[in-house]
């Protein structure tokens, strides 16, 4: 069974989903009952989602005159404009932004996305690498049936790297 989604206010089981689609971006909000009626959610005309977020984890007593170091914005600037002044933002606000992005996604660092050949090459790479630390560590200690396997796979991973660039 799937968990209910939960305010991003108070935690409370949501019942009202919000959707706002600026510049071809997403932003989603679940809220209570409760936390809907006290943000005026029910007149969506003066409704912010930015302005939200900000509510549902800053307040003017836990910003504490915070200002990014690069741009001089600060969690107010953001709560009117939608976004961010510059990249160094998104460091400046960590501690204020980490429970925002936690409650909404499945954690707080993007990890990207790679392609799969490009992962696959990737593997045999560190593979090779590890080999070959392993054969001259065999080498080393005079393991020398080691050492054969060792190179005899580093042989077999090159061929394997050749293939894939052939590709």
């Amino acid at each position: 069974m799937a968990n209910p989604l939960k305010c991003d206010i108070c935690s409370k089981p949501a019942t009202v989903h919000l959707t706002q689609i600026l510049d071809n971006k997403v932003h989603k909000v679940d809220l209570c009952e409760e936390c809907a009626q006290a943000k005026g959610v029910t007149d969506p005309s003066g409704f912010s989602l930015a302005d939200l977020l900000l509510k549902a984890s800053l307040n003017p007593d836990t910003s504490g005159g915070i200002r990014c170091e690069q741009c001089g914005f600060s969690p107010n600037d953001f709560k009117k404009l939608g976004r961010f002044g510059c990249p160094a933002c998104y460091g400046a606000f960590k501690g204020l932004l980490d429970p925002m992005l936690d409650g909404m996604h499945k954690g707080t660092v993007h990890s990207g996305k790679v392609p799969r050949r490009a992962l696959e090459r990737k593997s045999l790479y560190d593979r090779l690498t590890k080999l070959e630390v392993d054969l001259g560590e065999a080498i080393k200690a005079e393991r020398y049936e080691d050492a054969a396997r060792c190179r005899d796979e580093i042989s077999q991973v090159r061929q394997a790297v050749d293939q894939k660039q052939l590709r």
